[in-house]
C-alpha cells in the first residue's frame, strides 16, 4: 500500500510542477474553464474539480482518485493553443494513438455498459440524466442516445441498443474527432472509464 501511495504521491507532484509553469487564467477562456482565485474551476462529468499550481481538489476540498488527477492535468497541459478545426463524432479506435488501448476500452468500457444496463434501458437513462445527459442534436436509431459534456471542449456521445431476445445490449461511446488535441489517448481511456463507473454508481 506505501508503494503505491508514494508512487501516487511522486505522480501528482510531477504534474503539479508542470502547471506551475503555467498562466492558469491565460488557460482558461481556451479551454472552456473558469478562473477563480488562483484556480481553474473544472466540471468533469458534472462534477467540479479545482486546480491551483499548490493543488488539485474536488468541491469537498478533498484530492481526487489518481486517474482524475491525471485526466485534468493533461488537460490542462495539452491546451492547443488554437481551437481545433476537427468537428464530428469518432470511434475512440480512431482517435491519435489509441490502437493498445482499443481491446480495454471495448471490454471496460462499452461492453461493460452494455452489461451493467442490459435489460434496464430506463435505469441507463435516468443515470445518464442524472450525469447531466442531454439528446445530442442529431437523428440515431438507438433506443437511447445521451451527449455529456465529460470536460469543457470535450463532448461524449453514448449510444445504446437494450437487449431483444436476439441480440445482446450494444454500447458505443464516441468522441468529438477533436477530443486527442486536449487529452493523450490513456486519458481519453480512462475518462471513458470515468463515464462508466459513475453512471454505475447512479
Amino acid at each position: 500500500m506505501g508503494g503505491r501511495n508514494e508512487a501516487f504521491e511522486e505522480t501528482y507532484q510531477y504534474y503539479l510542477s508542470r502547471i506551475r509553469g503555467l498562466s492558469l487564467e491565460s488557460l482558461s477562456g481556451r479551454l472552456g474553464a473558469a478562473f477563480k482565485g488562483n484556480h481553474l474551476e473544472i466540471p468533469l462529468l458534472s462534477r467540479n474539480y479545482f486546480v491551483s499550481h499548490d493543488e488539485i481538489i474536488d468541491a469537498s476540498g478533498n484530492r481526487p482518485y489518481l486517474d482524475i488527477c491525471v485526466i485534468l492535468s493533461r488537460y490542462i497541459l495539452m491546451c492547443p493553443t488554437e481551437a481545433p478545426a476537427e468537428s464530428g463524432w469518432t470511434n475512440f479506435r480512431d482517435l491519435r494513438d489509441t490502437a493498445p488501448l482499443v481491446g480495454y476500452f471495448a471490454k471496460d468500457v462499452e461492453q461493460a455498459i452494455g452489461r451493467g444496463f442490459s435489460g434496464n434501458a430506463d435505469g441507463l437513462k435516468h443515470a445518464g440524466a442524472a450525469l447531466g445527459g442531454y439528446p445530442p442534436d442529431l437523428d440515431v436509431r438507438y433506443d437511447i442516445s445521451l451527449c455529456f459534456d465529460a470536460l469543457p471542449k470535450v463532448p461524449v456521445l453514448l449510444l445504446f441498443n437494450d437487449e431483444d431476445g436476439e441480440f445482446p445490449a450494444k454500447t458505443l461511446v464516441l468522441f468529438d474527432r477533436s477530443a486527442d488535441r486536449y487529452l493523450d489517448a490513456e486519458c481519453i481511456a480512462m475518462l471513458g472509464g470515468q463515464l462508466f463507473y459513475r453512471l454505475k454508481k447512479r
